[in-house]
């Protein structure tokens, strides 16, 4: 798997990479989500080096399947090495609302990016209150 630097903004990149991968379908309006709330600009990543990343994560998970082809989007191991990657409080709390606003952009959270989003706030000790109560700050 390909590695970033703690924190950086393309270990950011990679997680909302994964949440728009793990349902299987990458919908457009998932990019026309991120265009519409200026997620280049708040990670501080160019709109190609986001694609570069997600890439990456494609070709990552694709490097992964076993012989039949299946590949396991929650693989918890994966999925906790690439959560791991952003540590600061203030990045995953936005890294949640984002993840969570790309699992929205379809108009339905499919169980995939629900169990993947339970998980992420779970393994980081975040609630929804917790988001809710830090975004207010800003």
């Amino acid at each position: 798997m390909k590695k970033y630097a703690p924190n950086s903004p393309e270990a950011l990149a990679r997680i909302l990479a994964m949440f728009m991968i793990t349902d299987g379908n990458m919908d457009p309006r998932e990019i026309e989500t991120l265009e519409n709330l200026h997620v280049y600009e708040l990670l501080g990543l160019s709109r190609k080096d986001f694609i570069k990343v997600l890439v990456d994560y494609c070709d990552d998970i694709s490097d992964e399947a076993e012989e039949d082809g299946t590949i396991h989007l929650l693989a918890s191991a994966r999925t906790n090495i690439i959560l791991d990657g952003v540590s600061e409080r203030s990045k995953r709390v936005i890294c949640c609302a984002l993840a969570l606003d790309i699992c929205k952009s379809d108009n339905t959270i499919s169980d995939p990016e629900m169990l993947l989003l339970r998980h992420m706030m779970h393994y980081w000790h975040i609630t929804l209150d917790d988001l809710q109560a830090e975004l207010a700050k800003n």
